[in-house]
């Protein structure tokens, strides 16, 4: 059982981890090809809560931006392999701001093809911040070992 927990653990954290790798090989000068496609997108998704909601969204520079998204995923999936919870933790916050950033379905029509590829990757990564959710609240519903007593002898 522990083995299968370690190899679930492994293929999980291999979604991130080799997307790092990926955008880390594609950096470049500029953020490479990630931050490009990441920049109209973060400025209609930071437009849209202006509006919404009248909070303004700081200009951030996409190669920082990308740099941290690097460092969640590459990070948090190393620790998320030996079972650290801060591990899930680093990967549910990177989850967090990216999954409603990068798959912006709700600026387009239902009728759109963009609408619905953008949608299916969306629940997908709802399913993974679902999933690291429980993996959070099954490691803390565990009680911890407890250290052996010795048995107490009887003295008479």
């Amino acid at each position: 059982m522990a083995f299968a927990s370690f190899l679930g653990r492994v293929l999980f954290a291999s979604i991130f981890i080799l997307s790092a790798y990926q955008e880390y090989n594609e950096f470049g000068v500029d953020g490479g090809p990630s931050a490009k496609a990441l920049k109209p997108k973060f400025d209609t998704f930071a437009h849209r809560i202006h509006s919404q909601v009248g909070f303004q969204i700081p200009e951030i520079d996409m190669k920082l931006l990308i740099t941290g998204a690097i460092a969640l995923k590459g990070l948090g999936g190393v620790l998320f392999i030996f079972g650290s919870s801060f591990g899930a933790l680093l990967l549910l916050l990177h989850q967090l701001i990216a999954t409603p950033i990068r798959y912006d379905f709700y600026n387009y029509d239902s009728e759109d093809k963009e609408f619905t590829q953008l949608f299916v990757k969306f629940t997908q990564n709802m399913a993974l911040f679902g999933a690291l959710l429980f993996f959070i609240g099954m490691k803390n519903s565990i009680p911890r070992r407890q250290p052996k007593k010795a048995p107490k002898t009887k003295t008479y």
